[in-house]
């Protein structure tokens, strides 16, 4: 089942043994977020351009990272990432970070993902976080609606009802500080060891388990 929504934040040449092990995953995986330096970097980087061809070699969707600021970062640069990533290192999706909630920022995404699909995107991740007004997923192929530590995860209260509509596959959690018997209930997402203040350098329990 392809539901592992990956984002691993760490350099190739540093952690080759972890991109092996992502790439050997390929049958598990709905996408891995490629992050070479908060989003594209100022320059092509080879290592990271070998990685993104062999995933997409194994069937694995490459999703180029951008951050939004929560609004604030300017649509040129956004647009700028997403452009690089597709030139540099050819990828075919995107994962907007740090993605606002709230409706009156609903134009701003809506651009945001005109720019997406035209830099060559065939899937959309928006990750606010928590569950955010509903218009977004119109914008998007998948929401992150929790991104946090497994005791706050846990006690998390319940999705808002306007989710049951929708397929689980649409949603997704991002989990941190997890037990390796730690599992997801959304779709899409992924459950790591690693905790603050960088715990996408850390893969899955499960495929940490299978190296």
């Amino acid at each position: 089942m392809k539901n592992l929504l990956v984002p691993f934040y760490e350099h190739p040449a540093e952690r080759p043994d972890a991109w092996e092990a992502l790439i050997r995953a390929a049958p598990r995986l709905y996408g891995v977020v490629l992050n070479p330096d908060n989003g594209s970097g100022a320059a092509p980087d080879p290592a990271f351009a070998a990685v993104s061809s062999r995933l997409r070699a194994a069937g694995v969707r490459v999703l180029g990272y951008a951050d939004t600021d929560y609004a604030r970062r300017p649509h040129a640069a956004v647009f700028q990432d997403l452009l690089r990533h597709r030139d540099w290192y050819g990828a075919d999706g995107a994962f907007l970070d740090q993605v606002a909630s709230e409706p009156d920022a609903l134009p701003h995404y809506r651009r945001l993902a005109v720019a997406a699909r035209v830099s060559g995107a065939a899937v959309l991740v928006l990750n606010h976080g928590v569950h955010p007004d509903p218009g977004y997923l119109a914008l998007a192929d998948v929401l992150v609606t929790f991104e946090g530590t497994w005791d706050t995860y846990r006690s998390a209260p319940d999705a808002p009802p306007w989710t049951a509509a929708h397929a689980p596959g649409r949603f997704c959690h991002l989990v941190y500080d997890a037990p390796p018997a730690a599992a997801f209930t959304a779709g899409t997402g992924c459950a790591v060891p690693g905790g603050a203040p960088h715990p996408w350098g850390t893969l899955p329990h499960v495929l940490e388990a299978a190296r």
